[in-house]
């Protein structure tokens, strides 16, 4: 399974309470869930429940129509109002429901945001597109929505809200504009990287008002409701208590953003929205507080709703089960181009759409999590009709028309059942990994059957010998709850309280490459870095070709003052990934600083490749050339940064050096003039001096220098010394007179 470069896959101990790869955003505790809001709401929520409608609706398509696709990270479908909960402050999502189609039971292929969107974007599921955790990379070779669609014409842009879909991972790919810029002043896009839903919408706002406005493919993605739960105001008062309904709130509240942005340019009746969760959150149901470990309904079951008047004129409530795989079929079918869904694993949802097919979608479940971060069984199964079944060490079987909260596993009892569906997940599974032409064969391929399964990375479903299966992660719910409990003291700022938890788990689970990661970030926290080299070192020495361990060991020894070791430790991790974002990032920046120059360029430019829209990158790439007298080219990345960047008095300054340097006074003028309206700085005002006196003004070049005299508090006093007797000899040309 590739994992793309320049990231940490094994992730930054996450998993069970934040998205497996990130780190906790905002400091955040645990609270209980209060009880309901009241009568009123529970009869408002009540109208969502039944169905509008079973009558046959028009073949309609949404030809010429635009496409917002909408996605809302760890978004449970049962806490929006329109899936029934009373307590949901969602009045547009619930608007959308209303008007549009609202599909009542929907399962994601993987409780994890990489994998889910992947399979978005591809109607494909993680077991033939590859994507099975957070880190891997989407292949090239795999056609994506946003490429059909703009192969017919339309302008695709995507705004998203989270590493976990950063275009290093290959979402990006058929979108002429994918912003994922986020955290743009930090050196390094962490796997924690994130921004709150108003300034994507503000992104997204700013591409519409400049769109041509031709036909358009949009996504825009928001990753508000997770953990740890910090909903601003006034969502956090109205939610008091469950902060975790308030970000659902507040993201509601930028749907709806997105929605009137679209009326307001006359483009509403004339886009079809899609919005669909990517997966849940356990929320402590069933001990997990995230996702990402287990396969139960609070962290598979998501929202899915199609709004479009012209396709589909009659709103209704689609009651059979179906799958975020069908998502991108179904699209392509509504826009009338159903050919272009060839290939897919999913099928379009038009035909339930319009009452014209009826039952349930199986749906086939999965997460590599607990295999790729824990050491512990990967978890598969399969929901079809009313029941779950899942394989694991000690396999579940559910039967969700009864049991919908899964407190009864029915393995046991109705061992024929698990039996049946067993067989019914493998004929799935092998369907998805059948070589072109492949007819099936005798029981002899039987041998071959679980080969194939294992080349999909289902080890503990057909394991090479028996007994040789990984821990199932339901007999890990100790370890579980431990790393919970870190992860709960290192949110808080209890680093110490975390180390010692951290040091547990690292005995627990050794080869574990994230265990060492966790224990050195929060002794790193503590400014404790011998002990975070230490913890580093113990773990490459278990784990000796560990790029997650190394990177962050390079990181250690950059932070703790030590840039030979860091170099050293990160032509390591290039010798593995010779695309290393962090790697080439802090490679470039120790050669530049050592006066490796022509080295260190070649190394951002690497580092570029990948990360073309990193502001750090580019800036130091651009002082790379400008110090090495490249400043014509040095200018143009500057320029492109002043676009990108419009509020950064830094940009304005530099570029009105470069300018200056190359004798090229007028445009250096208005540049650091721009500068100095942004944000007055004494150096601001003496390098507009200079460039006035270059010019011949002397008499601006004066005033920029009392204003420098003015504002120099923090110069040097040979600075200071140095503008002084400059300004003097240009009063003394000037007649002494002052202007």
């Amino acid at each position: 399974m590739a994992k793309k470069s320049g990231t940490l896959p094994a992730g930054r101990g996450a998993g069970p309470r934040f998205e497996p790869g990130q780190t906790p955003r905002r400091k955040s505790r645990a609270v209980p869930v209060l009880a309901g809001l009241g009568l009123a709401l529970a009869l408002g929520a009540a109208v969502f429940l039944i169905g509008r409608g079973r009558g046959a609706l028009g073949a309609r398509s949404a030809a010429g129509h635009n496409v917002l696709l909408i996605t809302l990270d760890t978004t449970r479908a049962d806490h929006l109002g329109c899936y029934g909960y009373g307590q949901a402050r969602t009045p547009r999502l619930d608007g959308l429901a209303r008007d549009g189609i609202r599909f009542a039971r929907v399962y994601c292929p993987a409780p994890l945001t990489l994998p889910s969107h992947s399979t978005i974007m591809t109607g494909l599921y993680p077991a033939t597109h590859g994507v099975r955790n957070n880190g891997h990379d989407l292949a090239a070779k795999w056609r994506t929505l946003a490429g059909i669609l703009k192969e017919r014409g339309f302008a695709t842009a995507a705004f998203v809200s989270s590493f976990s879909v950063d275009s290093r991972f290959g979402l990006g790919r058929g979108f002429d504009v994918y912003d994922d810029t986020f955290q743009p002043q930090a050196p390094l896009k962490g796997a924690n990287a994130e921004r709150r839903a108003e300034e994507t919408f503000a992104r997204f706002s700013r591409w519409l008002d400049k769109s041509a406005g031709g036909r358009f493919f949009a996504w825009v993605h928001y990753y508000d409701p997770h953990l740890p739960y910090d909903p601003p105001a006034p969502y956090r008062d109205e939610a008091a208590g469950r902060p975790y309904d308030g970000e659902i709130a507040y993201m509601d509240h930028y749907v709806g953003a997105v929605l009137d942005a679209l009326e307001a340019k006359g483009l509403l009746e004339k886009t079809l929205i899609v919005v669909a969760g990517d997966h849940g959150e356990g929320l402590g149901d069933k001990v997990e507080t995230g996702h990402g470990i287990f396969l139960y309904e609070e962290t598979l079951r998501v929202p899915l709703l199609l709004r479009d008047p012209a396709a589909f004129p009659r709103p209704r409530v689609v009651e059979d089960a179906v799958r975020l795989v069908d998502v991108a079929p179904t699209i392509l079918e509504t826009l009338g181009l159903k050919a272009e869904a060839a290939g897919m694993e999913g099928q379009s949802l038009l035909p339930r759409v319009r009452n014209r097919v009826r039952g349930d979608l199986d749906s086939l479940v999965e997460t590599f999590y607990p295999r790729e971060n824990f050491g512990w069984s990967e978890l598969v199964g399969i929901v079809s009709g009313p029941w779950k079944f899942i394989h694991s060490p000690r396999p579940e079987l559910y039967d969700l028309a009864n049991d919908p909260g899964e407190r009864n596993d029915l393995a046991g009892s109705l061992p024929d059942r698990a039996a049946e569906l067993r067989k019914k997940l493998e004929q799935e599974l092998l369907r998805l990994s059948a070589p072109p032409g492949a007819s099936g064969g005798p029981a002899a391929a039987r041998t071959d059957d679980r080969e194939r399964l294992r080349s999909l990375g289902y080890v503990n479903f057909a394991p090479a010998k028996p007994g040789t299966e990984a821990p199932d992660p339901k007999d890990k719910i100790g370890l579980l709850k431990l790393v919970q409990q870190a992860q709960v003291f290192e949110s808080a700022g209890n680093f110490a309280a975390a180390e010692r938890v951290y040091g547990e788990i690292v005995a627990e689970i050794p080869d574990s490459p994230e265990s060492y990661v966790n224990l050195a970030i929060v002794q790193a926290r503590q400014n404790a870095f011998d002990r975070a080299l230490a913890t580093l070192a113990r773990g490459i020495g278990r784990l000796p070709d560990s790029e997650t361990l190394l990177v962050r060991l390079g990181h250690t020894y950059l932070v703790s003052g030590k840039p030979g070791e860091a170099l050293e430790t990160m032509d390591k991790v290039l010798a593995l990934d010779p695309q290393s974002v962090d790697a080439l990032t802090v490679a470039a920046g120790i050669l530049d600083a050592t006066g490796r120059k022509a080295e260190a360029r070649t190394t951002y430019e690497r580092a570029l490749a990948v990360e073309p829209e990193s502001r750090h990158l580019r800036m130091s790439y651009a002082g790379n050339l400008a110090s090495t007298g490249s400043l014509k080219e040095a200018i143009v990345v500057y320029e492109q940064l002043i676009a990108d960047f419009p509020e950064e008095q830094a940009f304005y300054q530099f570029a009105g050096i470069a300018h200056s340097y190359l004798g090229q006074y007028d445009r250096a003028i208005e540049l650091l003039r721009q500068a100095l309206a942004i944000r007055p700085t004494p150096v601001g005002f003496f390098n507009l001096a200079v460039a006035y006196e270059n010019r011949g003004d002397l008499r601006e070049a004066a005033e920029a220098l009392r204003m420098y005299l003015r504002n120099s508090s923090g110069e040097t006093e040979a600075n200071v010394a140095k503008a002084r007797a400059e300004l003097e000899s240009l009063e003394k040309k000037l007649g002494g007179r002052r202007p």
